[in-house]
């Protein structure tokens, strides 16, 4: 039988945030951070998968301004990511009663995962697993998100998204806008990196539109503590959508050696 999500609203912060578990809480855990256009729904299949392939409940939330949370006013501050590892991620794990976890990021989630690890440095987190994680910008990265404001304008994109975010428009552009910002391409984030002092995975596609594998490298040079990597030729951004068994397996036995053996769900 398939793991069933509880839906829930939870206040933290002073937001209130869309949430929902697989699995029963309790216990060490998988939180999941999700992408710059990404929400609690976007994660689609893959929790309740990583649910079962860990015997681990899995805990997601969107945060402000995504999915069904409470919304923001564009536009966001270039230093998003730092304010929301710094103000946010902790009073999120409280509110939930996180005990030991793996922080579970994907693209800007990864990052944020990062800055949480590296700047506040919680022992409740015992690892990381990055999808497509940004520690610097790159070129292509900026050609990527510009090519994704022309299909918000033009084509589906809007549509597709309208699905998942109660306001889209302040969803898309507070990323969009800020990542697009000349100031922003002085973002880095290798400083807060090497102050990672838990095991990391970090999992990226070779035809990422958004990143390179030099991402990675930064990774395996900055972070101290051990760093192992998946290179997914062939696959984009998504790799735990687009290589869901290759990446599922390899988060699932990155989890199990930092977390212990799995438990009943």
């Amino acid at each position: 039988m398939p793991i069933a999500m509880t839906h829930d609203i939870l206040r933290a912060a002073g937001q209130r945030l869309e949430s929902a578990w697989w699995g029963r809480p309790g216990g060490p855990a998988l939180v999941l951070l999700h992408e710059g256009l990404g929400s609690v729904g976007l994660w689609r299949g893959f929790p309740a998968a990583l649910a079962e392939a860990t015997g681990r409940p899995v805990f997601a939330w969107s945060r402000a301004g995504y999915g069904r949370s409470e919304p923001i006013v564009p536009p966001r501050p270039l230093s998003y990511m730092h304010e929301e590892a710094g103000r946010r991620v902790g009073p999120v794990l409280d509110a939930a009663g996180i005990g030991d976890c793996v922080l579970v990021g994907h693209s800007d989630g990864a990052s944020i995962a990062v800055l949480y690890a590296g700047l506040r440095r919680d022992a409740r987190v015992r690892g990381l697993a990055l999808l497509a994680p940004h520690f610097f910008v790159e070129d292509v990265c900026i050609e990527g998100i510009a090519a994704a404001r022309e299909r918000y304008l033009h084509g589906d994109l809007r549509a597709r998204l309208a699905r998942h975010h109660d306001d889209v428009d302040a969803a898309f552009w507070g990323w969009n806008g800020a990542w697009l910002d000349p100031a922003f391409r002085a973002w880095d984030i290798s400083d807060a990196a090497a102050g990672i002092t838990v095991p990391t995975l970090v999992v990226q596609g070779l035809a990422d539109p958004y990143g390179t594998a030099e991402q990675v490298r930064v990774a395996t040079r900055v972070i101290p503590a051990p760093v192992e990597t998946l290179l997914l030729p062939g696959i984009g951004h998504s790799p735990h959508l687009e290589a869901p068994e290759a990446t599922l397996a390899a988060v699932a036995r990155f989890a199990g050696g930092v977390l212990g053996a799995d438990q009943a769900l």
